[in-house]
């Protein structure tokens, strides 16, 4: 059982760092502007990102230029209770009962000052998560015209499909980068190419290690990259989305840059066609090895 997809974008901007950008409300509606412009519709967020103030700190932007919310797509997340000074925990830990997902909603759509939300993601497995439940929160949700369509972050093939028998979703957010490569192997691609669903990749630039770390397979990766992005006459960001984008379930990935010239660099990836030779070359950096 699958759902129709949601019209994302081919890249998707991340808002995890939003607050960390310090960015005005009109530098805000800017920004977004600009990301539009380079065919950027679909925004990222999940309830815990900024210590709980990332959606607002974007709904604050779609507040002051309501216009620009019929030209996007918003993505959130929820299930993670995370300790914060507005939320004293005693410990985090993982919650799709269905009050605090109805809960969450509530708040993203408050927060986003938006009348519905175009896909939630379940964030993290829920190790108590009652299928039958959720999948039932998910229905409420829809039904009163709350979320489009539904999917999760960071499950595995089979959570996805526990879950997915007892409601359509339409994605997996997942981690894949030259320097993570799980995702290859675990099974999750597969299902996705499998049901036909589009993956979201979170972190496709290792979260900066590929630019700056130091460990063996960092170095490695960077200098295989170095070589084969002056071949294409590109930059090592743009190789490193456009390796991504080269996974035949056609992933989705997701910045995490305030500048725009970062948004420029991953949507310039849609215009490489990166052989296949140099997609392996990467892998075999990566691994340490070749192939077997």
């Amino acid at each position: 059982m699958s759902a129709s997809p949601p019209a994302l974008s081919p890249v998707v901007a991340g808002l995890w760092r939003i607050k960390d950008w310090k960015l005005s409300v009109r530098e805000r509606v800017r920004w977004i502007e600009q990301a539009l412009e380079l065919g950027i519709t679909s925004f990222d967020h999940a309830d815990i990102y900024g210590d709980y103030g990332a959606e607002a700190l974007f709904g604050e932007a779609l507040q002051a230029a309501p216009a620009l919310r019929q030209r996007m797509q918003l993505v959130t997340k929820c299930g993670i209770r995370l300790r914060a000074a507005s939320r004293p925990y005693r410990i985090n830990h993982y919650d799709t009962s269905a009050a605090y997902v109805c809960a969450q909603v509530e708040q993203s759509l408050r927060n986003l000052h938006s009348e519905r939300l175009d896909l939630v993601l379940i964030h993290r497995p829920d190790y108590l998560m009652d299928a039958a439940t959720l999948a039932e929160t998910f229905r409420t949700l829809t039904r009163e015209g709350k979320v489009a369509h539904w999917g999760v972050s960071n499950h595995s093939a089979s959570q996805f499909a526990l879950l997915n028998r007892q409601h359509p979703l339409v994605t997996n957010q997942l981690e894949l980068s030259p320097l993570h490569m799980d995702a290859l192997d675990d099974g999750t691609l597969d299902q996705a190419q499998e049901l036909g669903l589009r993956p979201m990749v979170w972190s496709p630039l290792g979260g900066g290690r590929l630019f700056t770390g130091e460990d063996e397979q960092a170095v490695r990766v960077r200098a295989e990259m170095r070589g084969i992005a002056e071949r294409y006459g590109i930059s090592l960001g743009t190789l490193a989305f456009a390796w991504v984008l080269r996974h035949p379930s056609r992933p989705c990935p997701i910045t995490g840059t305030g500048r725009v010239e970062g948004l420029r660099e991953a949507v310039a990836a849609l215009d490489v066609s990166l052989d296949a030779e140099d997609w392996y070359a990467i892998w075999t950096a990566s691994k340490g090895h070749s192939v077997p």
